[in-house]
């Protein structure tokens, strides 16, 4: 049957990326590691210390999820094929949906597997810290910044990941001032670090009693998660620390028990706040751990920008400007600047549908990446 055969041809065209793509994954490396890290597990003193056992689980997992799902890929490429020939064989054209709905299902899922091999910098694998700032326009800006917090939380949910809030400030009459909220799971800063940047919303405000549209911005800073061990010098006169009591309408979302903590790096400007944790120790250990984080990609980036001076480059490096618009009237459009790629559904990206900008985003830095080294 033509419409076979033709599936047949597209099919093919993956056996070689299929290899690729295993190849990419490390699949041989990763079973030896689950062997060995299975082995490790069985030894009677394996939960006497619950952080080294817990990160141990945690890792086997992923690994295990990993490998799981490039069989269920290869499986799936196995069972196209033997629908197509059966199909070929019998004359039965009630075959072609089946098998167009699977190749549909096959091409995606192999797309994102794809994706997840270009998550390849430092810190892609590492859970993730984000923070949004409601920018000028008041109330407006408010409603934004509390709309993309519904929108990252709703995307973390759908990934499996787990969230928790770290600090919280209410808007005077509607949404957030500021949030800062820890996202955990596999690959969490190397999918956010897409969204790093300002997010520019245009609507008719519900706040504007003449109906007029406006434009809000709301900025959005991604940070990984990274072990103390990372080299950052940190001098105590540098810091100004100060310790506040919880309070307001965000004690919903908070522990309103804890003391909270702010710590300002007085050389760079850099701010960072919690008062999640259960103790100011914690609270301060955790604040720490966000100087440490953002301190070290300031210096990434510093170093960055010194190359890009010697190679006598010009370009934007994005930090702090305009990223991505939303328009909810007279239109609907989700476009990011950067990669431009868009959509008209902006209910279902609100919603948390972001995988296209990030899996977008992947592709653009990684090309960029690739036409710098070549």
């Amino acid at each position: 049957m033509i419409e076979l055969d033709q599936y047949k041809y597209s099919l093919n065209q993956y056996r070689e990326p299929l290899a690729e793509l295993r190849s990419a994954l490390a699949l041989d490396q990763k079973s030896e590691q689950i062997a060995e890290l299975s082995m490790y597990m069985e030894d009677p003193n394996f939960w006497n210390d619950p952080e080294r056992s817990s990160e141990i689980t945690k890792k086997l997992k992923n690994l295990q999820d990993t490998v799981k799902e490039y069989k269920a890929l290869e499986q799936q490429f196995e069972d196209i094929e033997t629908l197509i020939e059966m199909g070929n064989e019998e004359n039965d054209a009630s075959m072609v949906d089946e098998v167009r709905s699977e190749f549909d299902e096959f091409k995606e899922k192999f797309e994102d597997m794809r994706i997840t091999t270009l998550l390849s910098d430092e810190f892609d694998h590492n859970d993730a810290i984000l923070r949004l700032n409601a920018g000028a326009g008041g109330t407006e800006a408010c409603d934004w910044a509390g709309m993309l917090y519904r929108m990252y939380t709703r995307w973390a949910e759908k990934k499996g990941y787990s969230i928790e809030v770290l600090d919280y400030l209410d808007g005077d009459e509607a949404g957030i001032k500021s949030v800062t909220i820890q996202i955990t799971g596999e690959n969490a800063y190397g999918y956010l670090r897409s969204e790093h940047g300002i997010h520019r919303l245009v609507r008719i405000s519900p706040f504007n009693s003449v109906g007029k549209r406006m434009t809000s911005f709301v900025s959005c800073d991604v940070m990984p998660v990274i072990e103390q061990s990372v080299d950052v010098e940190i001098r105590d006169d540098d810091l100004k620390i100060d310790v506040y009591r919880s309070s307001g309408a965000g004690g919903q979302h908070i522990n309103k028990t804890s003391s909270a903590v702010r710590i300002t790096h007085i050389p760079t400007g850099i701010v960072v706040a919690c008062q999640n944790e259960r103790s100011h120790y914690q609270n301060l250990d955790k604040a720490m751990e966000m100087l440490r984080a953002k301190l070290y990609l300031l210096k990434k980036q510093e170093n960055a920008d010194q190359l890009s001076d010697i190679r006598g480059e010009v370009k934007d490096n994005g930090w702090g400007s305009q990223i991505r618009s939303y328009v909810f009237q007279p239109y609907t459009m989700v476009k990011d600047l950067r990669t431009q790629a868009e959509t008209g559904n902006v209910q279902a990206v609100m919603d948390g549908a972001l995988d296209m900008f990030m899996n977008a985003y992947l592709k653009w830095i990684h090309t960029d990446q690739t036409s710098e080294n070549s």
